[in-house]
């Protein structure tokens, strides 16, 4: 078990960043920093600060659904990309929380 950082990044599906979806480009980002690894998740409904509901359902045609982006990371990793995203975005929600890192498979700790 190894104690590591877990970084959330809530953001909307239209949220833009150099001209593509802020989501993509920070995988990109992270990627580049060298993180070892990042999910998008793409919600089916919410709502954020301004209690504007974004829905999935069948007869809303939105193109504007919650983001989360999740990044698990040393919490220097961690702390040299939080600039990085804090740059980036004009808003969103951040949140941080330390977790207990388990690998399964070929690459499991001993």
């Amino acid at each position: 078990m190894t104690r590591m950082q877990l970084l959330r990044v809530y953001l909307n599906e239209g949220d833009r960043l150099d001209d593509r979806p802020a989501y993509a480009a920070l995988l990109e980002r992270f990627r580049a920093a060298g993180v070892g690894g990042a999910s998008v998740f793409k919600g089916i409904e919410g709502f954020g600060n301004r209690g504007i509901v974004h829905s999935a359902r069948v007869f809303d045609l939105s193109t504007d659904l919650p983001v989360v982006i999740e990044v698990i990371a040393s919490a220097e990793q961690i702390a040299a990309i939080l600039p990085v995203v804090r740059a980036s975005l004009a808003e969103g929600l951040l949140t941080l929380e330390a977790v207990d890192m388990l690998r399964l498979g070929s690459v499991a700790d001993a």
